[in-house]
């Protein structure tokens, strides 16, 4: 599993430069296979074209705010595991504000972006807990569930 915020952040939450970090994107989706996890938008073209499923978790806002917040409780103070070292977990009131305000402003960004794939990807779009794990199940009994 690549979890692109441990890619994207450097210690401190310093960003890396775009085209830093396009190329390093690029020599992710250089494996032969495999899944990544992250909403970059920046570079959200280049792993479209590289993917043969995306699956889109498509939550309601109030479930991504409050996970958000009971993440940062979690580990406040610490690095997550799906972040680079150095990177302590935080929260403020502008990331709160971008995750309540997604489904307005990136949401439909992003369903354009699937639906100029979905030609040449799965594009299985998920919206619930119970969606996720019927998805998931589905994977296990097909055999095709990976680690």
């Amino acid at each position: 599993m690549i979890h692109l915020d441990r890619h994207y952040w450097r210690a401190g939450w310093v960003e890396p430069e775009k085209d830093v970090w396009r190329t390093q994107v690029e020599g992710l989706l250089k494996g032969d296979s495999w899944i990544i996890d992250g909403n970059y938008s920046g570079t959200m073209d280049l792993r479209l074209a590289h993917c043969d499923t995306t699956i889109f978790l498509d939550f309601p806002r109030h479930l991504c705010t409050w996970r958000v917040l009971k993440r940062a409780f979690h580990y406040r103070g610490r690095s997550r595991p799906d972040l680079a070292e150095g990177c302590l977990e935080q929260i403020d009131l502008p990331f709160i504000k971008w995750t309540w305000n997604y489904p307005t402003r990136s949401r439909p960004k992003v369903l354009e972006r699937l639906a100029r794939v979905r030609t040449s990807a799965r594009i299985v779009t998920l919206n619930t807990n119970r969606d996720v794990e019927e998805f998931l199940a589905s994977l296990r009994s097909n055999g095709n569930e990976r680690s």
